[in-house]
């Protein structure tokens, strides 16, 4: 594992131990060359996945990249991250169960809004609001509407 502080191609493991109710390994390493500590993260990937754009152009799945979306639209709220993590981690899981390797952008979209509502009403809406490209306050009045009516709990 290159190290993140120096650059050194090598790095040594110090401690190992199961994260996330046993679905990650959390490893300590110290690089050889700067003496730096760094922690890695090690996942099951069951499969590689690609997000089809509504272009049309397919790009490779991106862990991280809904990580920062759905924290994004949590920021300044008062959800916990091991609660982020877990809607990351559920989404995933769902988007590979399906078994196909491209996944529609508007499904991935969908499941985080759905994941959203659960965990935040304001953060839902923010990713909305985004998601489904506002323009006008009618359309945040149409969307608190549909959360008023469905009764949503996630504060």
């Amino acid at each position: 594992m290159k190290c993140p502080h120096c650059g050194a191609p090598d790095s040594q493991v110090k401690d190992s131990r199961p994260a996330e109710d046993g679905a990650v390994i959390r490893r300590r390493r110290v690089c050889g060359a700067c003496g730096q500590r760094f922690t890695t993260f090690e996942r099951i990937q069951l499969r590689e996945l690609n997000v089809v754009k509504r272009s049309g152009r397919r790009v490779p799945f991106d862990r991280d990249k809904l990580h920062r979306s759905i924290a994004v639209a949590l920021r300044k709220r008062p959800v916990e991250p091991e609660r982020i993590e877990t809607l990351v981690s559920d989404i995933v899981r769902q988007l590979e169960s399906t078994g196909e390797p491209d996944v529609p952008a508007e499904t991935l979209g969908l499941l985080v809004m759905e994941g959203l509502k659960s965990l935040d009403d304001v953060a839902y809406v923010r990713f909305a609001s985004v998601y489904r490209n506002f323009r006008e306050a009618k359309d945040f009045e149409q969307l608190l509407g549909e959360i008023s009516s469905s009764g949503s709990g996630g504060r």
